[in-house]
């Protein structure tokens, strides 16, 4: 009778003839998903052969089986042979694409059966699909169990999983540390914007000197063809361009580029000879162009000249809509979508971003799954599926959407009710679907727009960088606006925009106050397993969202006592918003369990923990005022009774009490009604 089933056990062998290091690391993380899930056994082991077949596409496989029931995997690079392994890891050892980053439990089995049937590569809508490991601030000084390199190999493995096939390997000194290992794992590699051909920053390599091209051009050329010999036996999509040293326009340390003309002509002399340097050394070398920023503003002028067979990747502005991105004050919001018939063209897009304005870096993304479809399905339209660059940050808290665009750009459109709830099945357990599902909707649901535009919703930095720049204002004792919170006010004072800003939190509190009571409602009907890894993702999030928006309004608040002169109250008003920022931290940092302890130590972009700082050392600026310059009257009118407060024969009897002290006495004493 013939077997229908090919089966996998603990002693199945993999066997090939093929030397290549991405194989045998392939091969040897294969055993380990089989060590993940299977028993050892004793029976007889099945064999998976690789076979090297030319007449297969570039990172594709076919799987078929012998007569002799071996499964013969057939490919012709590297690449295609990881994915059917992967393939099969998945489908049939059902390890999940973020089974690390999600906390996947196995439970282990004797065996797995395989149907006996032929199984092929599935046909992606676009050719370059990757994240950039950007903003890496949790990932960069984090390790599990003291290896530090563990996780870029966790964040690479999951891309691969997921179908990418290249990375941005991180930002600046990360990247040429760890591009080495993504090559060795089988990805393609390119390079940040700001650091064209991944060469070394100019100011890094030569400090003392002022990093202007007309000034050192042998210099800057140095630095490029020593950056094209270290990735040239790399698969490199390699990135054109000149930026200036701190990801900003190149005419801010070169003035004398006064006009679009002249920046434009000199970008494009760059990029041509850039393009050129790589020809030299890899003739059939892929090159591509950022249009970001001014570059891209430059190129919609038509300013600028790129060779006709460079890729031109576009870019979302930071929130996931396809226009330029806000810059301070600046935010002329030009149309950045791919231009149909206009060659070979793609995205650098955003799951997280980093503004010092309103985004998300610790939280997922606010905006709906409904507003990223209709922005991928319009660059599919306009032909950008030749590059997918996704800033995917940290991977913890982003893994929804990156599964979101991990299943768009293997299907080029996605049924939103029906991916959330295979998620959800996925990652929290069958029966927990449909409530996760459900959280996951309201989550975005709940956002809160802080612009006309429907791409503006606030994210966790709104709610702690705005705090932190209105609490400076304050502060510094101004009454005119600040400056830095303008993008988001266009009050002429202080008061006005502190008047605006608690409208639009009050606005959070609710919403946020509702959806944090759903999620704890939610929480106690999940499995202990669903229950915490919901209490680590959604429910985490939800909970930051609420509480530092209470820690905002409640700012706004005591600014308004203040200017009521009723400092008591402004003081303890700022002592309770510390504390609702205190509460979102210390919910943070109870996530850092098993292998996650120390993975928000370095949570340094959002700083939860700065405007913690910036609202205390408030309180000491509000109490100088109202109990300065003897600091003892405040501490009377809540350490003492009504009968002893006001004798002062003796001024001071015991030692002076701080700021934190007095605030804490004043809770224990109810405070003040607020």
């Amino acid at each position: 009778m013939k077997k229908q089933a090919f089966i996998l056990t603990s002693n199945t062998r993999i066997i090939t003839d093929l030397d290549d290091k991405v194989i045998l690391r392939s091969i040897k993380r294969m055993y380990r998903d089989i060590q993940f899930v299977l028993h050892k056994t004793d029976g007889a082991s099945s064999t998976i052969r690789l076979i090297l077949d030319d007449n297969i596409s570039e990172e594709g496989y076919v799987i078929v089986f012998s007569e002799q029931m071996e499964m013969q995997i057939k490919a012709s690079d590297a690449l295609g042979f990881t994915y059917a392994l992967l393939f099969i890891s998945q489908h049939f050892l059902k390890i999940t694409p973020f089974w690390f980053w999600n906390d996947q439990k196995f439970h282990k089995t004797e065996s797995v059966l395989i149907p006996i049937q032929p199984y092929q590569n599935p046909d992606y809508k676009v050719d370059f699909r990757g994240w950039f490991i950007n903003d890496e601030v949790l990932i960069k000084p984090w390790k599990v169990n003291g290896d530090e390199d563990y996780p870029w190999e966790m964040v690479f493995e999951a891309l691969l999983r997921c179908g990418g096939n290249i990375t941005i390997p991180g930002t600046d000194k990360s990247s040429a540390q760890y591009r080495q290992l993504a090559s060795d794992m089988g990805l393609w590699i390119s390079q940040h914007h700001a650091e064209p051909l991944g060469g070394q920053m100019f100011s890094r390599a030569f400090p003392d000197l002022n990093p202007s091209f007309d000034e050192h051009p042998d210099l800057f050329r140095q630095l490029w063809k020593e950056a094209i010999l270290l990735q040239k036996d790399m698969k490199v999509v390699w990135s054109l361009g000149f930026r200036g040293q701190g990801d900003c326009p190149f005419w801010v340390n070169d003035p004398r580029y006064a006009s679009d003309k002249e920046r434009g002509q000199l970008l494009s002399r760059l990029i041509k000879e850039q393009y050129e340097l790589v020809k030299s050394e890899q003739s059939e070398g892929k090159c591509c162009v950022n249009l970001y920023g001014e570059t891209m503003e430059l190129y919609r002028d038509g300013w600028l000249e790129i060779p006709e067979d460079v890729i031109k990747v576009w870019a979302d502005n930071g929130y996931g809509k396809m226009v330029s991105r806000r810059q301070d004050l600046h935010n002329p919001r030009v149309n950045s979508e791919p231009i149909k018939g206009m060659g070979q063209q793609g995205i650098y897009y955003h799951v997280s971003f980093y503004d010092l304005q309103g985004a998300n870096h610790i939280t997922m993304a606010t905006n709906s799954p409904e507003f990223f479809k209709g922005e991928l399905e319009n660059i599919l339209a306009k032909d950008g599926n030749t590059y997918w660059m996704i800033n995917a940050s940290n991977i913890k808290p982003h893994t929804y959407y990156l599964d979101f665009i991990a299943y768009f750009w293997k299907y080029g459109t996605i049924d939103i009710d029906q991916h959330r709830f295979e998620y959800s099945r996925r990652y929290y357990g069958k029966s927990a679907a449909p409530i996760i599902a459900d959280s996951l909707r309201q989550y975005a649901a709940s956002a809160i727009s802080f612009g006309k535009h429907e791409d503006e919703h606030i994210g966790e930095q709104y709610i702690n960088h705005n705090t932190r720049i209105l609490a400076s204002g304050w502060w510094s004792g101004q009454e005119r606006a600040a400056k830095s919170f303008g993008w988001a006010s266009k009050e002429k004072t202080l008061a006005g925009q502190i008047r605006e800003y608690k409208q639009i939190t009050q606005k959070g509190v609710d919403t946020y106050t509702a959806f944090e009571n759903l999620c704890e409602q939610n929480r106690l009907l999940l499995t202990p397993h669903a229950r915490q890894l919901f209490e680590d993702s959604v429910k985490l999030h939800g909970h930051i969202y609420a509480k530092c928006f209470q820690g905002a309004n409640r700012f706004c608040q005591a600014y308004e006592k203040y200017m009521e002169k009723a400092y008591q109250e402004a003081f303890y008003g700022l002592g309770q918003a510390a504390e609702f920022y205190e509460q979102a931290y210390e919910k943070l940092s109870a996530s850092e369990h098993d292998k996650w302890l120390g993975f928000y130590d370095n949570e340094c972009l959002t700083d939860i923990r700065q405007t913690v700082w910036i609202l205390k050392e408030l309180m000491g600026y509000v109490r100088n005022i109202g109990d300065g310059p003897h600091f003892y009257q405040w501490k009377r009118d809540f350490m003492y009774s009504k009968q002893d407060r006001n004798i002062m024969l003796i001024l001071v009897h015991e030692n002076h009490i701080q700021n934190n002290e007095l605030y804490k006495l004043m809770k224990a004493r109810g405070g003040f009604i607020c």
